[in-house]
């Protein structure tokens, strides 16, 4: 049943992968009735293979039968029979997202291993495809796209504002999500921002009745992990959609655009070829995608606007196979951004060692600073969160009129002096933090190549109290172990260095 979360970017079985491999839709002079290709057309058709490992698989049989049986001449211009002169794809990323040969995965006992897994990412993130959202009205679906991008390595994310957006986590007398959530662990997020009062909504804006404790922890839970993935993306935002495409367009980016109307193209090899084929062109310097595309997702209601569509250098969907010709917005957005991957693999890693140095210079020193307070440092910096938010409720309070205690007045007017304070403390440790990986911008580490967790770090992020309901079922599984990292392989590696700085200065001094 479709709901009013349907993403228009996925549409129902107008090409299945038989579809997709019929020589016609080509339009060339290639014959597709050798063995070989004849019996990986006959597999997929038979055992309907999923469209993403049909397209890659014919890909690669036209890689093949192009490099051995086909010498093609470029059109003159126009409309023409000739057949699409279509050079060997080029599956090589320009920058190498990691060597091979120096397979490093994770490990407890891994040194320096939060910098090695931040240089992991870093060497896999991609600028060559950024993500456009179009007025998307749902806050978890923005979290959720949001961890997704993050996850599949895309650094730029742009937001075009909607009018509303619709929150499904909701307290009628307090902030569901507090200023210092940034200040929070994953263990104690549900003490503070679900309580008695909190509700939990559905897309739709209607009150889930009788939302258990749980379900709205594990909504806050989310919305937390997309916080922290904000952290590691550089997200731009815009008033309207001209101010988008006007943008894009100065960064010379084709806009795709994703859509469910019968004109779009199928984000397929075959998809792609066919309209390149119709319309006389090439493929994209040897590629299926752009060397630099956005693609954009509208609202999860209606799509993409018709000042979006009509900006679109391409209209493109996934081809479904079911009753549904849609999917919640952040799923189909996960399973687009992964098919361009997919389509053309050197995205993965594709960003000039500019902006990698870049990256290196927050990320580490983000990291670094998060490691540099001891506990009780920790504790008093939020208890300062804690204290200037509640400061921030008074002042509200006072603004409209309300009635205002005199021990309220009291904390409201200390509120100047704690934002003092805090600031001094994070000014203290981002200055330590960047003396402590200043070296590591320009020689960083070798980088952890699978970003996989090892067993001894893989934790279970749920309450005591769902973890005593599954106590059973998940007491032999890796994840319900919490096993702490090698103090090495965090905190004291940035602590030491911090200490040898500091000898360092004053040595010199």
């Amino acid at each position: 049943m479709k709901t009013s979360t349907d993403s228009a970017c996925l549409h129902g079985p107008r090409n299945t992968a038989a579809d997709i491999t019929d020589s016609t839709l080509y339009n060339t002079s290639i014959s597709l009735r050798t063995h070989h290709t004849h019996k990986l057309v006959t597999m997929a058709s038979q055992h309907s293979i999923h469209a993403f490992l049909a397209g890659s698989a014919l890909t690669a049989s036209l890689f093949f039968l192009y490099h051995k049986t086909q010498k093609q001449t470029r059109p003159t211009g126009g409309h023409s029979n000739t057949p699409l002169a279509t050079p060997l794809l080029k599956t090589t990323s320009p920058i190498p997202a990691a060597d091979a040969s120096t397979e490093l995965m994770d490990s407890s006992s891994l040194d320096q291993r939060m910098i090695r897994k931040a240089e992991g990412a870093i060497r896999n993130r991609t600028s060559r495809l950024i993500i456009v959202v179009e007025r998307c009205t749902n806050d978890h679906n923005y979290s959720a796209i949001l961890r997704t991008a993050e996850a599949l390595g895309v650094q730029h994310i742009w937001i075009i504002s909607p009018s509303f957006i619709q929150p499904t986590l909701v307290d009628d007398t307090a902030a569901a999500e507090p200023e210092n959530m940034e200040s929070k662990d994953e263990k104690n997020i549900c003490r503070d921002t679900v309580t008695d009062t909190t509700k939990l909504k559905s897309s739709t804006g209607q009150t889930v009745k009788r939302a258990t404790e749980s379900e709205k922890r594990e909504r806050a839970m989310h919305h937390l992990f997309a916080r922290k993935a904000t952290e590691w993306l550089t997200v731009r935002e815009f008033d309207d959609t001209k101010s988008c495409i006007d943008a894009l367009r100065a960064d010379g980016r084709q806009i795709w655009v994703t859509d469910l109307s019968q004109v779009a193209v199928c984000l397929t090899a075959g998809g792609i070829l066919q309209h390149l084929q119709s319309a006389g062109r090439d493929l994209y310097d040897g590629k299926l995608i752009p060397e630099k595309v956005a693609i954009v997702f509208g609202t999860e209601a209606v799509g993409c606007t018709t000042e979006m569509l009509n900006a679109a250098d391409l209209r493109v969907y996934l081809p479904l196979r079911g009753f549904a010709d849609s999917l919640n917005l952040s799923v189909a957005t996960a399973l687009v951004v992964h098919q361009m991957f997919i389509l053309d693999p050197t995205l993965v890693g594709a960003m000039s060692q500019e902006e990698r140095r870049e990256l290196r210079r927050d990320w580490y020193a983000r990291l670094a600073s998060q490691r540099l307070l001891s506990s009780s440092q920790k504790k008093n910096r939020a208890k300062l969160i804690t204290y200037i938010r509640k400061c921030e409720e008074i002042r509200k309070k006072i603004n409209d009129g309300q009635h205002v205690d005199p021990d309220e007045v009291s904390k409201w007017e200390k509120m100047d002096a704690k934002k003092m304070e805090l600031a001094a403390i994070d000014k203290k440790v981002m200055s330590d933090a960047q003396a402590a990986v200043k070296d590591l911008i320009e020689n960083p580490p070798d980088p952890i190549t699978d970003m996989r967790r090892a067993d001894e770090h893989r934790v279970c992020f749920v309450g005591k109290g769902t973890k005593s309901k599954y106590g059973e079922l998940w007491e032999d599984m890796p994840a319900t172990s919490n096993a702490q990292a090698k103090e090495m392989a965090s905190a004291s590696f940035f602590r030491e260095r911090v200490d040898g700085t500091s000898k360092e200065k004053n040595f010199s001094s």
